[in-house]
């Protein structure tokens, strides 16, 4: 097999396994048969992931498990901290707890009762207040959408922010090359950027087009973007300001809202984008993958 068409296989399969851990997340992960799946032993199945997603399979697990219970115990307020242990895939309460303050320097008792501003501001390395974010033009009420299934050609970061302009260019250099006209941009937070340290965050730059229009031969690996249920924010402004929305929409927008974020990664939507066309500022639409409750 030639090294491009192994990338693109490999990239495959780190895609379907991340989809996967999305999906079943409140249940036992079993690699042994996702690695049967793609015909390979487990051990080559655990190097490719790890080559893809710069962690291994177990470290992305666990935070995703992580980071949909630092949802659930803001949104579901009604909820034991059993119970959203075992909502996230947790056998013991104990185990959750340990994990829990091992990655958020809190409880999730703790967490519960507003650490989870003062963990998000240390992130982002600013003083906040509800006040003061509920005041900020950007932070408006969302319109619930339903999203067509899309397909999606990216180039994928860790480290959030180190090499967006360059990726973005890259896109649009592939873009110009394939004589592509009917597109737009996406970028994909893998993980919350409000509560994950930036050279942690995993961060997908995208070019989506209609299923229809999949190229035969592409340098660039793809896979299919989220249908269902969405909150979508609009917003124009700098690069902070898409963070400050983000941190209101988590924190003082969903727990009142009467939805749960799911565990597919929300991504914002361009219109204009800085890093794509040097515009000067960022023109968008903000998407919350969700259910009703």
């Amino acid at each position: 097999m030639h090294k491009k068409e192994t990338t693109l296989l490999h990239s495959k399969i780190a895609n379907e396994m991340m989809n996967y851990i999305n999906t079943y997340i409140d249940s036992p992960i079993n690699i042994d048969e996702m690695a049967l799946e793609f015909k390979i032993s487990k051990f080559h199945f655990q190097r490719i992931f790890k080559e893809q997603m710069g962690e291994n399979i177990y470290e992305s697990i666990k935070s995703i498990r992580l980071q949909k219970a630092s949802n659930l115990l803001l949104t579901n307020q009604a909820s034991t901290i059993s119970k959203i242990a075992s909502q996230c895939g947790y056998s013991s309460s104990t185990s959750f707890l340990r994990a829990f303050k091992q990655r958020f320097e809190q409880t999730p008792k703790e967490w519960r009762k507003g650490g989870y501003k003062d963990y998000s501001n240390k992130i982002l390395n600013v003083c906040s207040s509800i006040s003061l974010i509920g005041k900020n033009d950007i932070c408006k009420e969302p319109n619930i959408v339903k999203i067509e299934k899309k397909v999606a050609y990216y180039i994928r970061e860790k480290g959030h922010g180190n090499n967006s302009n360059k990726s973005w260019q890259k896109l649009k250099a592939w873009v110009y090359s394939n004589n592509i006209k009917n597109y737009f941009q996406i970028g994909i937070y893998h993980d919350n950027p409000i509560i994950t340290k930036p050279q942690d965050c995993h961060y997908v730059a995208a070019i989506v087009i209609d299923e229809k229009d999949i190229l035969k031969e592409s340098n660039l690996p793809y896979f299919s973007l989220y249908s269902g249920l969405c909150a979508e924010f609009s917003f124009e402004g700098k690069y902070e300001d898409i963070l400050t929305l983000i941190q209101w929409v988590y924190h003082y927008w969903l727990p009142s809202s009467g939805y749960e974020a799911t565990t597919i990664p929300s991504y914002i939507r361009f219109f204009k984008n800085d890093y794509f066309d040097n515009s000067g500022t960022f023109v968008a639409k903000y998407y919350v993958p969700i259910i009703f409750t």
